[in-house]
């Protein structure tokens, strides 16, 4: 039986899901996208235990996600910022909300959506595509073991 530890895992999705695979952490980072950044705008915005969102936020710093700075007025808060590491979410947080729009919400149905700043629309869904820039389904690639030290 393969480790079942995911942090241990070769693959990948198990890695990641190990950091930010939780509900309340994805949601910290949807509001950080949306440029909340204290804990306390975080909780009213969530509606999540003080508890879970310290321990969830203490988690995505450990990692990298976010970087805790003084508050950019100068009072005595502090600010949750996202670093390099969590913007680069940003496409994984736009998936699962053109996922969640195609498949979870029935015509009409009053929901959020994400426009370009600069014309006002809505984004094209994402695509995975190949190098030479062709749009790739589930079957169309496959996974290759890397094994360090080898050539």
């Amino acid at each position: 039986m393969e480790n079942a530890s995911p942090q241990n895992s070769e693959c990948p999705v198990a890695r990641t899901l190990d950091v930010i695979g939780d509900r309340w952490s994805l949601m910290i980072i949807r509001d950080a996208f949306d440029d909340i950044r204290r804990f306390s705008e975080f909780q009213k915005s969530l509606g999540v235990a003080k508890n879970i969102l310290a321990s969830r936020l203490k988690a995505l710093v450990e990692v990298g996600v976010f970087d805790v700075r003084p508050a950019s007025d100068g009072s005595a808060y502090k600010e949750y910022v996202l670093t390099d590491k969590g913007r680069e979410i940003f496409p994984v947080v736009v998936s699962l909300r053109q996922w969640g729009e195609r498949f979870l919400f029935e015509p009409g149905e009053t929901r959020s959506v994400l426009l370009d700043n600069t014309s006002g629309q809505a984004l094209m869904p994402m695509e995975v595509r190949s190098a030479s820039g062709e749009i790739l389904g589930p079957f169309d690639c496959h996974k290759l073991r890397l094994v360090a030290g080898e050539s």
